[in-house]
C-alpha cells in the first residue's frame, strides 16, 4: 500500500504547478504584460523584491517573508522561462535547478565529499567554499573580481573591504582616515572627502563585524521615526 506524500513529493508538486502556471501566462494565450517581458525589463522587480524580503525579515513577519520569498521565486520562474525561449543558447528553470544542486554539493565537501562528517566552524567553511569558488573561476585575476557594480554603494564597498580582508589586502592598500577626532565632516567637505569618511566607516564596520547597510538602515529607521514625531 502507498503511504501518504512525504514532504518532498508536496513540494515537488508545488514547484511543479507554479511552473505550469508560468508557461500558461508566457504563452501565446497568456497574459500579454508577461510576453512582453525581458530579461532587462525584469531588473527593476528583481532588485525591488530582494529589498522587500529584506525588510519583511527586519520586521520579523514570517507571512510577509513567505510572500517575499514567492515574489523571489516568481523573478526565477519568468528569466527562467524567457531564457527557455532563446534560440542559441536556451535552459529552463530544470537546468538552473541542476547547475544549483551541483554547485551545493561541490562546495561543500565537508557534507557531501569523501570527508563528510568531519567537523568544521563556519569560517573555515567560508574559507573552503571561497578558494573552491576562485578555482572554479579562473578567468578572476583579482580577489575583487565578481562583485556587481549595480550593487548598493554602502553594500558594494563593504563587500569589497571584507574580499580585501580575507586576502590581506587591507593591511597594504590605502585606507581613508576617515573623519578626524575633532567631529563629522563639515557640511561644506569636498564629495572626495566625504567619500573617504564613508569608506573609512566601512572598514571600521567590517572590523567590528557590523552590516553597514544593516546598521544604516536602522539608523535611518530611527531617524525617520524621529523626524515623523517631530512632523506630528
Amino acid at each position: 500500500m502507498t503511504g501518504a506524500p512525504g514532504p518532498h513529493d508536496r513540494q515537488a508538486a508545488a514547484l511543479a504547478r507554479v511552473v505550469a502556471v508560468m508557461d500558461r501566462l508566457r504563452s501565446p494565450e497568456g497574459c500579454p504584460w508577461y510576453a512582453e517581458q525581458t530579461h532587462t525589463s525584469l531588473l527593476p522587480y528583481a532588485l525591488e523584491e530582494a529589498h522587500e524580503l529584506v525588510e519583511a525579515v527586519e520586521h520579523g513577519d514570517p507571512a510577509h517573508v513567505r510572500e517575499e520569498l514567492g515574489d523571489l521565486l516568481l523573478q526565477v520562474l519568468v528569466h527562467a522561462r524567457i531564457a527557455s525561449e532563446d534560440p542559441v543558447a536556451p535552459f529552463d528553470v530544470g537546468d538552473v535547478a541542476d547547475d544549483l544542486a551541483a554547485k551545493l554539493v561541490r562546495r561543500n565537501p565537508h557534507v557531501f565529499g569523501p570527508g563528510a562528517g568531519q567537523v568544521l566552524d563556519a569560517a573555515t567553511v567560508d574559507a573552503r567554499w571561497q578558494d573552491l569558488k576562485r578555482a572554479e573561476k579562473p578567468a578572476r585575476t583579482s580577489v575583487l573580481d565578481g562583485v556587481p557594480a549595480s550593487m548598493g554603494a554602502l553594500a558594494r564597498a563593504q563587500k569589497l573591504v571584507a574580499r580585501a580582508g580575507r586576502a590581506g589586502l587591507l593591511d597594504t592598500a590605502p585606507v581613508p582616515a576617515g573623519p578626524s577626532s575633532d567631529g563629522p565632516v563639515p557640511a561644506d567637505a569636498a564629495p572626495a572627502a566625504i567619500g573617504e569618511a564613508l569608506l573609512a566607516l566601512v572598514v571600521a564596520a567590517q572590523h567590528a563585524g557590523v552590516d553597514a547597510e544593516a546598521a544604516l538602515r536602522r539608523a535611518t529607521a530611527d531617524w525617520e521615526a524621529a523626524a515623523r514625531r517631530a512632523e506630528a
